[in-house]
């Protein structure tokens, strides 16, 4: 390829340096292209110096041979790349809506007091504050991530954070002792979460005391058909929001000529209020790795991708440190168990964008591209990964398949209800008493979800939940019978989505939360098409005009717009952050009659 390299754009030593290690290390070994290395080469430059240079654009540019143009466009596609020189401590302080119920916007204006507006370098030049989108810390709100730069330093979070707390961390550089609280989870009937706060998750041989890595054993008895068998009899559906069931999309793939298959877990969980995948890596990431290796054998692949959220620091040391066990003791790589079965699992670290918990835009970023939806059909199981037919779940409904190996998928589709079998993973978070991951089956009601979360703090009045997240709906108090199944939900004109359950007392302002939703989409946007880079702005424009009192003609007609934007963005988008990027929105209009004037105008 004949590159047009920056003129004169030289990297530094330490960037050099950094790219030189990169190159060197295991995973630049054997690519399936070299473009699909860009983005952890990036993830590497950033790391080291706090940014991306013109010279190190071009030194990545020219040992993968990808056109600069191009490698600008995908690092300038993600929030946590920055491509002009900023401190090597970066905080990102969540103001999404879980947060501002717990004095986000406080925080945020304590900080602008103490440490001086945001975006700004403080500390001597050494870090600088910055607003965030939601950090998937939200039962621990308000939360700030430590974006670090430097040789031996990495990233980190801080929960249930103060003005006083971020400014001792940014005096010192480094993270308090105590910076990783666990997670709080309850449930009804432990099987996802059994291992979370008993089993030490950094240890193979404490998770195989706890019974791990049983599954795969019965998996090798089984065979692959019979795991297939035991998947489809289960009726598991995914639990990332689109409930397609598991078993289809599994026999899919298996029996697809074309070879190689390929695996991806999609951990990059970004949906506002949601932290569910978040507990299961940080709390059991053997039992995921389990889970994708049983996958990858019922499913002929070899090899398997693991794209984690950028945000999830913690999640990401524990999971490559449970992959790295795995390889030495033998169950992964050529030879898995002594079987003859060979399977491995690569994992990717994601660079803030939402729009890459999408499929194929996770499979853009992985490929090397920019994380840009992809026109359906062809299907993932068809046309996925490298132009192959490819396997995508979620963390919870992979580790799901343990125990449908061991127990058997009818004993699986007897738990819950006859269309939503099994157990559920619910994040309640917001004004809920007791935040946390609950494990609850089917059919379980939002009433006694949120009784098993202790109510509403400090027992204020319920105002609204959020079902499902930002591209979720809400629903009122009135709706506490509601049956948590795919079927009660839908009956109602709600969703599950991805478990989000997030409780508003009578002190949230909810059109503030809706135009915060807006402005969520408006930036979350990938651009490529126009019903959604034009709609969201559109949008989030005319929610302010209702927020502040100054609608264009009147209240009733700018919310008609918004209706009609809606029914656009539904209909035209490529993908379903369009399509969604409006129903909370319409639910909070409709049902919470959040600006009530709209009737009376």
């Amino acid at each position: 390829m004949d590159l047009h390299l920056i003129p004169g754009a030289v990297p530094t030593e330490d960037e050099r340096d950094a790219i030189d290690r990169f190159f060197l290390g295991p995973r630049a070994h054997s690519p399936v292209t070299r473009r699909s290395l860009l983005l952890p080469a990036l993830h590497a430059v950033h790391s080291r110096v706090g940014w991306i240079s013109e010279g190190a654009l071009n030194e990545i540019c020219e040992r993968l041979q990808v056109a600069p143009a191009d490698a600008y466009g995908v690092a300038s596609f993600y929030h946590m790349f920055s491509l002009a020189p900023r401190p090597a401590t970066v905080v990102h302080v969540c103001d999404d809506i879980a947060c501002r119920t717990s004095g986000a916007d406080d925080l945020c204006r304590e900080l602008t007091a103490t440490l001086g507006p945001a975006g700004e370098p403080v500390s001597g030049g050494r870090a600088m504050w910055m607003r965030s989108p939601c950090l998937g810390q939200c039962e621990r709100a308000p939360a700030a991530l430590f974006q670090c730069a430097g040789e031996g330093r990495s990233d980190w979070t801080l929960t249930n954070a103060s003005a006083s707390a971020i400014g001792a961390a940014v005096a010192v550089g480094a993270p308090p002792a105590s910076s990783a609280s666990p997670a709080p989870h309850a449930s009804m009937s432990p099987r996802l979460l059994r291992r979370i706060g008993t089993s030490d998750p950094e240890s193979l041989d404490d998770y195989r005391a706890h019974g791990g890595y049983t599954a795969l054993r019965r998996a090798m008895t089984l065979g692959p058909e019979g795991v297939l068998r035991e998947i489809v009899e289960s009726k598991l559906v995914g639990r990332g929001g689109a409930a397609f069931p598991t078993g289809r999309k599994w026999e899919a793939v298996a029996r697809a000529p074309v070879r190689p298959h390929y695996l991806v877990c999609n951990a990059d969980e970004s949906e506002p209020g949601t932290f569910k995948d978040r507990v299961l890596m940080e709390g059991d990431p053997f039992a995921l790795v389990e889970a994708m290796t049983i996958a990858g054998y019922a499913t002929g692949c070899e090899q398997a991708y693991l794209y984690i959220r950028g945000e999830y620091p913690l999640a990401t040391l524990r999971l490559e440190h449970a992959l790295a066990q795995a390889r030495r003791r033998g169950f992964l790589g050529d030879d898995v168990l002594g079987e003859g079965v060979r399977f491995d699992i690569e994992l990717r670290r994601g660079a803030g964008a939402y729009i890459c918990g999408e499929e194929t835009a996770l499979f853009n970023s992985i490929e090397g591209f920019r994380g840009e939806p992809r026109s359906k059909p062809p299907f993932p199981v068809q046309v996925g990964l490298f132009g192959k037919p490819t396997v995508v779940n979620n963390v919870e409904t992979l580790v799901n398949a343990l125990d449908i190996v061991v127990g058997g998928g009818p004993a699986f589709a007897d738990v819950g209800t006859a269309g939503s079998s099994g157990t559920k993973l619910f994040c309640v978070s917001g004004c809920a008493a007791r935040p946390g991951v609950y494990e609850v089956p089917f059919g379980t009601t939002l009433g006694q979800l949120i009784d098993m979360a202790g109510g509403v703090r400090y027992a204020r009045a319920l105002q609204a939940i959020l079902l499902g997240g930002a591209a979720g709906v809400f629903v009122t108090p009135q709706d506490l019978d509601m049956p948590l199944t795919l079927e009660g939900t839908r009956a109602v004109g709600a969703t599950l989505g991805s478990g989000v359950v997030m409780l508003f007392d009578d002190t949230v302002d909810l059109a503030g939360i809706a135009l915060r939703i807006a402005e969520f989409f408006r930036d979350e946007s990938c651009g490529q098409c126009v019903p959604c880079r034009v709609g969201t702005v559109r949008q989030e424009e005319a929610l302010r005009r209702l927020t502040i009192g100054r609608p264009h003609g009147s209240a009733a007609q700018d919310v008609a717009l918004i209706n009609d934007l809606a029914q656009v963005m539904r209909d035209a988008s490529i993908c379903g952050l369009g399509q969604t990027a409006s129903t909370a929105i319409q639910s909070a209009i409709a049902r919470l009659q959040v600006f009530a004037c709209a009737k009376s105008s």
